[in-house]
């Protein structure tokens, strides 16, 4: 008699459809809303990744031509020029705001006292770290999101599986039957959307990680780059004071 039921039941369960898209058809509205919320996290998490993973490759190829023609001895006013006539950069807007910033101070000569040439150095050093902050800025959409859906995927999915468990256990207790085949839908589609929070929450939470540590190592980049520019200014000024005459304080060359 028990074998009968148990083979009654399981031939039950075989006949209902378990494919995830039955199971969001058969899902409560709540439960769906969040199935939907989830999936477009997951979608917009990856299009992030992708998007930022690729940008950040062209960037550091970018950066590494430009380094090279930074140090082979190209004259700096050469390539502000050229600098002025091309695409977006970070690297080449932190250099091109630092070059801004001395000609501007330089328009009349180089000044030759030397509060004046640290009040120089010091707003060349500054107009790069705006621009330094201002692209990492822009380079960093999107990593809030990231962290929002790593941290907060798993959550949102719970709630869809407590709300789809209540909701089953109100259809077990409306239809008064607790068969196999009355009960395992109800609780797949709860347990559905616990899967769909961690399918959404694990990527973005690698990929978080990931993307920061290459942020961080690219900010790096240009903060040194910056250190070097204001280094080779300061080696300029230096020079040039070697060159002044002992007599008038008038230039040599």
């Amino acid at each position: 008699m028990t074998s009968s039921v148990v083979s009654e039941n399981l031939g039950e369960f075989a006949a209902v459809d378990m494919s995830a898209m039955a199971l969001f058809m058969n899902a409560d509205m709540v439960v769906k809303i969040v199935i939907l919320l989830l999936i477009f996290c997951s979608l917009w998490s990856w299009a992030i990744i992708i998007s930022k993973r690729g940008h950040l490759a062209r960037l550091n190829r970018r950066a590494d031509r430009f380094e090279d023609s930074f140090w082979s001895g190209e004259p700096l006013d050469k390539i502000h020029a050229r600098v002025k006539k091309s695409k977006e950069d970070p690297l080449m807007h932190t250099f091109a705001a630092g070059m801004d910033e001395w000609k501007a101070g330089v328009v009349t000569g180089l000044p030759s006292r030397e509060n004046l040439q640290a009040s120089l150095r010091q707003r060349v050093e500054r107009s790069m770290s705006v621009a330094i902050g201002r692209e990492m800025n822009k380079l960093e959409r999107g990593m809030t999101f990231l962290a929002s859906v790593a941290s907060a995927a798993p959550f949102i999915g719970l709630f869809g599986t407590v709300w789809g468990i209540m909701h089953s256990f109100h259809e077990i207790a409306s239809t008064n039957n607790t068969s196999l085949a009355v009960v395992a839908p109800g609780i797949a589609e709860a347990l559905f959307a616990t899967a769909l929070g961690l399918v959404a929450a694990i990527p973005a939470s690698v990929a978080f990680n990931f993307l920061n540590s290459r942020l961080n190592r690219y900010a790096d980049r240009l903060e040194a780059f910056a250190d070097e520019f204001s280094a080779i200014l300061s080696r300029h000024m230096d020079s040039q004071d070697t060159m002044r005459s002992p007599n008038g304080g008038k230039r040599v060359a």
